[in-house]
């Protein structure tokens, strides 16, 4: 109910968002500055300019979730979804396919404009978030500051003591960042998972490591006493979380609304940008309504257009741009230098005593660390699996350090971006994530599981990311801060910036570089 509270109290129900244009009619066409998307470079976007004092207008294609559903939650659990599960689906995508081989995860839904995404190219599919706070709605919470030196790697124009010192610390501390209590960590049912995992992964001589989190862990505490309404604790994370998780619509978004300058219009999808005679941007997007229908098509004008759909969003947006020639002068760069993060899931098999318990919240607190190993870089989230029973299973998304990039490219006879993501370019990170397991089952006479991924015996899923990255990489697609190359006034402020791989779960890395490019931009570029 949070969500809706703050909603309320700042005057933009889930009606108000969407009848915004009734209300005021000159918002609602121009704007001094419209940020399209709601995730976390949109987010940081939008409340920066509100607090500049400039009015803005944020499009989004998914819906303002504040109101309940028949059985009085807002999101519906993982372990079952109902129509607010997935974007438009007649059936749910979960990561896990089966168990024991039986399609038991996935359940028949009416179509609807669900929270979860999962946009599928011809060897890759993207999760992403749909809904007033885009993949903070949906992902787990995981809230990691990469490693220095690898952040300097991939951002080498960028100054890293002034992200570490500065950007970082502030993206922490407004998106409401902390750790597990590991006195509480060590006793308690929701965590034995974990613990498997991390004697699993000492046994190898490997390291392991706490990471931080948005998820509000005295509030998990709480579930655990029986004292709060369980969340984490009660299976909620892929279709959203009720309670306990500071996403974006509660921190950010609130405060933007909060400015009084901002305001956001829902099931809107911006599907074209040009430009006037006069330099200002024109934006085209169709309203929908809870069936998908088309019920109008807009045009919206802005002299500051910032591009916050994520990095196939805005990578879509903008190579659809150049090839059709409403926006001719982007460069080569547009569309370039997509990656993964070097996602994989796996599974391994227990043994009968190393129970992971019928009880495991659904937040992750802990990872293996053999970055640091130069012949094989892997960082790996040791993931629950939330079933409500015993599985003796230990699941990890492991992220690689894989070298393989892409290109989105636009197909005249479709009408729309493809992705030249292959297969090939997942079996380097496959090959890394075995290299690594490999070794851990080997301490601990343990073997893969098979029947995860669907009925093929797939071991290892490869086929899906939820870390997409590049596109309009920085300083190749745009300038050191974010302008998109051959326009002046357009922005890129999402993960489309980031080079493919960060190393670590990427919104805190795409939220702080958001609050250095803007720091720059409003200084540079804009006037109130």
């Amino acid at each position: 109910m949070a969500a809706l509270q703050t909603a309320a109290a700042l005057g933009f129900t889930r009606v108000g968002l969407q009848s915004a244009r009734a209300a005021e009619p000159d918002a609602a066409e121009t704007a001094p500055a419209i940020v399209v998307g709601s995730g976390y470079g949109a987010a940081v976007a939008a409340l920066r300019l509100g607090q500049a004092g400039i009015r803005t207008l944020v499009l989004e294609m998914g819906q303002l979730w504040n109101t309940p559903g028949s059985d009085g939650k807002i999101f519906c659990p993982t372990t079952a979804p109902d129509q607010r599960s997935m974007w438009f689906r007649t059936r749910t995508e979960a990561p896990l396919a089966s168990f024991l081989w039986l399609d038991v995860v996935n359940r028949n839904i009416s179509a609807y404009p669900g929270v979860l995404d999962r946009v599928h190219f011809d060897a890759m599919s993207v999760y992403v978030g749909r809904g007033v706070g885009g993949g903070s709605l949906v992902n787990g919470g995981m809230a990691v500051t990469p490693l220095k030196s690898y952040f300097a790697e991939q951002f080498p124009t960028v100054d890293a003591d002034e992200m570490y010192n500065t950007y970082f610390p502030r993206a922490r501390s407004a998106l409401g960042v902390n750790s597990v209590d590991p006195a509480w960590f060590e006793s308690t049912e929701w965590y034995t998972f974990t613990r498997v995992s991390r004697a699993h992964a000492q046994k190898t001589g490997l390291k392991t490591t706490f990471v931080p989190n948005v998820y509000d862990f005295g509030y998990m505490q709480r579930e655990a006493a029986g004292t709060a309404t369980k969340s984490a604790l009660g299976g909620e994370i892929i279709y959203g979380n009720n309670q306990g998780k500071r996403s974006l619509d509660k921190t950010y978004l609130a405060a933007a609304l909060g400015t009084g300058k901002v305001t956001i219009h829902t099931l809107e999808k911006v599907t074209g940008i040009s430009r006037a005679n006069d330099g200002t941007y024109v934006l085209t997007a169709d309203r929908i309504d809870v069936t998908g229908k088309v019920v109008e098509t807009k045009q919206y004008g802005c002299t500051y257009l910032f591009l916050g759909g994520g990095s196939v969003g805005t990578s879509e947006l903008l190579v659809r741009a150049r090839e059709t020639g409403t926006l001719p002068a982007l460069n080569a760069g547009v569309g370039a230098g997509w990656g993964t993060n070097g996602n994989v899931m796996l599974g391994r098999a227990n043994h009968l005593w190393d129970t992971v318990g019928a009880n495991q919240s659904t937040i992750p607190v802990m990872g293996i660390d053999d970055w640091a190993n130069t012949d094989n870089p892997v960082f790996a989230e040791i993931a629950p699996m939330p079933a409500g029973l015993e599985t003796w299973v230990s699941l990890y998304l492991a992220i690689t350090k894989n070298p393989q990039r892409a290109s989105f490219s636009y197909d005249a006879s479709t009408r729309s971006v493809k992705l030249d993501w292959s297969a090939a370019h997942s079996a380097v990170s496959v090959g890394m994530a075995k290299k690594l397991f490999d070794r851990i089952n080997a301490a601990n006479s343990t073997i893969y599981r098979y029947d995860l991924f669907g009925s093929s015996n797939k071991i290892f899923a490869d086929d899906f990311t939820y870390h997409p990255l590049g596109g309009c990489v920085l300083g190749k697609a745009t300038d050191n801060y974010g302008r998109v190359k051959g326009y002046s006034k357009l922005y890129v402020t999402d993960g489309s910036l980031v080079p493919g791989s960060i190393g670590v779960n990427p919104f805190v890395t795409i939220t702080a570089l958001a609050e250095r490019n803007m720091a720059r931009v409003l200084a540079e570029d804009t006037t109130p």
